[in-house]
């Protein structure tokens, strides 16, 4: 009998820790979105929000999901070299890539795979055999109880590795600058940020130049950046109004723009949630596709519902397919039954952003500051014929032309 109140105790308390780990990841995604809104280093929450997805990532410790973001944030715009290695050393990526397991003898090779794969070098650019002696050079990595990086030198294979056609005893480190040496590198990630800020379909010309810079900066970020915003191609026709607004983007945008205040912000994890993207909760390892994926029959839907909604004060139903794994993230069972079907209670600062606009301004003036493509023949009459500013940014928000930048 007393074994059976124990295991009673002891599940009550398993329910009780993942509830408060639950809060914290909430209060962790929904403190990020207020920085993001609010901050103003613009670039660099925009910067982090792209490691973030680069360095996919799920942690079912707050304190290590919180101590990512962190890292990200910090060298957002820093060297590209350092961040990764402090990424690798994170309890976040050793634990979810299972680096903490990889011991001398038995070799995990997740983590050495996904910094190749993914994270520096890319597909076609390292072999099976990379793969295998890499992994055997992070044995030994991992991390202590207070969340601190330890390397353990009992688990650490200090045998003779051969890696991209170099024979030593290599270390994690060692790994890491040899894949810094590579110009590939620097044209991988060139052509993942080419494709976050530029342009979807990859301009071979202007990527084999960024790849330069990048190189010859040391991965450094900024110099990098600096080339790309100051590039006369960056203002051409074609890279203007092109890309499609992650959800995270749409919904800062929103706030930015808006100035708006929420009497309960845990409407914006529904809002990821419906749009298809939770901070803190990548798909998988590869991130978010991003792009065009971000649109689909059901997200478009709420795309253009809930700008409307929010500056509005209005109603919108969120019952549809529910991720389990989502859920338990996201909220408790009576939590989701409140925010569905109900009134979002935000306010938007109306007088500030009317405030904002010269009074001289015309309806296509503004229609032309609010979005960035062409706009449509359709959304065209629409703001000819518009007699109300505060109408008209409305019918501007819920367009599909409001869902490029």
């Amino acid at each position: 009998m007393a074994r059976k109140g124990r295991k009673k105790a002891d599940q009550a308390e398993r329910k009780m820790l993942m509830q408060m780990q639950r809060q914290q990841e909430r209060e962790i995604n929904l403190a990020w979105i207020d920085l993001m809104s609010k901050d103003n280093g613009q670039l660099r929450e925009k910067m982090a929000l792209f490691w973030n997805n680069h360095f996919a990532c799920r942690s079912k410790q707050p304190l290590h999901a919180q101590q990512l973001v962190n890292m990200q944030r910090q060298h957002a715009l820093g060297n590209f070299k350092t961040l990764t290695l402090a990424i690798a050393k994170s309890p976040a990526m050793l634990q979810f890539l299972n680096n903490q397991q990889n011991l001398k003898g038995h070799p995990n090779e997740n983590f050495a795979r996904e910094l190749m794969e993914l994270f520096t070098i890319g597909r076609g650019n390292y072999t099976e055999q990379d793969v295998k002696e890499s992994a055997r050079a992070f044995t030994g990595w991992g991390y202590d109880q207070s969340g601190e990086f330890r390397f353990r030198p009992a688990a650490h294979d200090d045998d003779r590795k051969t890696f991209l056609g170099k024979s030593g005893n290599f270390t994690g480190e060692d790994i890491i600058n040899s894949l810094f040496d590579k110009k590939e590198t620097a044209r991988f990630i060139s052509t993942k940020l080419y494709k976050y800020l530029v342009n979807e379909t990859p301009d071979t010309a202007h990527i084999n130049v960024m790849s330069d810079v990048f190189y010859k900066a040391n991965y450094e970020i900024k110099p990098l950046l600096e080339y790309i915003f100051t590039a006369e191609w960056f203002y051409e026709d074609k890279n203007i109004g092109n890309l499609v607004k992650s959800p995270v983007e749409l919904i800062v945008g929103l706030n930015r723009q808006f100035d708006i205040a929420y009497q309960k912000p845990a409407i914006l994890l529904q809002f990821q949630k419906v749009l298809g993207q939770v901070l803190l909760y990548p798909p998988n390892v590869a991130g978010w596709p991003g792009g065009r994926n971000w649109i689909d029959s059901s997200s478009l839907m709420y795309r253009i519902k809930i700008p409307s909604t929010l500056l509005n004060g209005g109603m919108i139903d969120f019952n549809g397919k529910a991720d389990p794994e989502d859920e338990a993230f996201l909220a408790t069972a009576k939590v989701m039954k409140e925010a569905a079907g109900t009134r979002v209670q935000a306010h938007a600062n109306w007088n500030k952003f009317l405030g904002s606009i010269p009074p001289s301004l015309d309806n296509k003036s503004l229609a032309q500051f609010m979005l960035q493509p062409t706009i449509s023949n359709a959304l065209t009459k629409t703001v000819a014929q518009a007699k109300d500013k505060k109408a008209l940014v409305i019918e501007l928000v819920s367009s599909p032309e409001y869902q490029l930048s």
